[in-house]
């Protein structure tokens, strides 16, 4: 895609500018209101996406955006900047590093760029479904041959059997070698970064996943929706180095 370097910079300046809104109110006592789903959201949150959205209106006026706190602008454009200011809210709120930003730009509803920021850690990973690159260096997921030498990663366990197969993911987190909480945009940041081998949502919104496929195809790895189908049309995420996904899978279900 022609403009593809255009738009990678571009990335780069909204986190940067989200990062330092978020930075701001890091650790700091501020109101928690719950939303409609009774998740938690704060200023942080709604200060950064506002600011992003200011700047994509700005600079690309004829794009869509979709974002998770302040919902669809100019929905028929064939080019959509899809954000969430930042994934894993619940961390944000009790002070932990896991949270992230994320940033997805697709073309005829393709994602083609995908951000995973964490403003705190000063680590930018993009990805462009051929390529995945932390703060400029290539990452790349790690090989594994088996499930039983895996690490798997999931962001809460125990919703797992209200959207999906409980009895599979039990088996799976028995099969592993290492099974961790780490979740939310922080697990696919570990397993494009090749420092774990699986991770798991059985839900997702678009806001939290379209961010995350260009970002684990270009560090080579394997992104599906919990089935196995294709996850730019699903609700749920599975993450795998490709040795073992269709495995993965196959024990899920």
């Amino acid at each position: 895609m022609d403009n593809l370097k255009e738009y990678k910079n571009f990335c780069k300046l909204l986190s940067e500018e989200s990062g330092e809104i978020i930075r701001k109110y890091f650790r700091k006592e501020i109101s928690i209101e719950s939303k409609k789903d009774e998740s938690p959201v704060t200023i942080a949150d709604k200060s950064a996406e506002e600011k992003m959205r200011e700047m994509i209106m700005k600079e690309f006026p004829d794009h869509g955006i979709i974002g998770e706190e302040f919902g669809t602008h100019n929905p028929q454009a064939e080019c959509q900047w899809i954000l969430d200011p930042i994934d894993g809210t619940k961390s944000f709120i009790s002070g932990a590093l896991s949270f992230g930003t994320l940033i997805a730009l697709t073309k005829k509803n393709e994602p083609i760029l995908g951000v995973i920021n964490h403003p705190i850690l000063n680590e930018f990973l993009i990805g462009d479904n051929l390529t995945a690159k932390l703060n400029g260096q290539n990452v790349k997921v790690r090989s594994v041959q088996s499930v039983e030498d895996a690490t798997l990663l999931a962001t809460d366990h125990l919703m797992v059997g209200d959207y999906q197969n409980r009895k599979g993911f039990d088996e799976l987190t028995r099969k592993v070698k290492l099974y961790r909480n780490w979740g939310d945009c922080y697990g696919y940041y570990l397993v494009a970064t090749g420092f774990a081998d699986i991770m798991i949502d059985p839900v997702m919104n678009i806001w939290d996943l379209m961010a995350l496929i260009p970002v684990i195809r270009g560090a080579g790895g394997e992104i599906t929706d919990y089935q196995g189908n294709d996850p730019v049309k699903g609700k749920s995420s599975v993450a795998a180095s490709k040795e073992i996904h269709k495995k993965v899978i196959d024990i899920l279900n």
